[in-house]
């Protein structure tokens, strides 16, 4: 037997509320906020304090403060990439 609409919403909303708790909050009160896929502030901060880093390494010549800032950027790149799978990316298995 067929499941009924009204059980596939209740059963949508759940998962929802559980993947992405504050998304959900944020469409009861009428302002939606965000989905977790699109919310990239840490990134964008890493990515600006590795920059610094790497620029202010430059600086004062100084090779770890500009590994380290190589290193948080590189990072903080990653982070941004939509097709990365902790993103919500695609999943794809590496070639044989």
């Amino acid at each position: 037997m067929p499941q009924s609409d009204d059980e596939r919403l209740v059963d949508l909303a759940a998962r929802l509320e559980h993947e992405d708790p504050r998304f959900a909050r944020s469409l009861s009160t009428g302002r939606p906020a965000r989905p977790r896929e699109y919310r990239r502030t840490s990134a964008w901060w890493l990515l600006a304090v590795g920059v610094t880093m790497l620029v202010g390494g430059v600086v004062v010549a100084d090779g770890l403060l500009i590994a380290a800032g190589l290193v948080l950027a590189g990072i903080g790149v990653q982070l941004l990439d939509p097709e990365h799978p902790r993103n919500g990316g695609p999943h794809r298995r590496p070639p044989r």
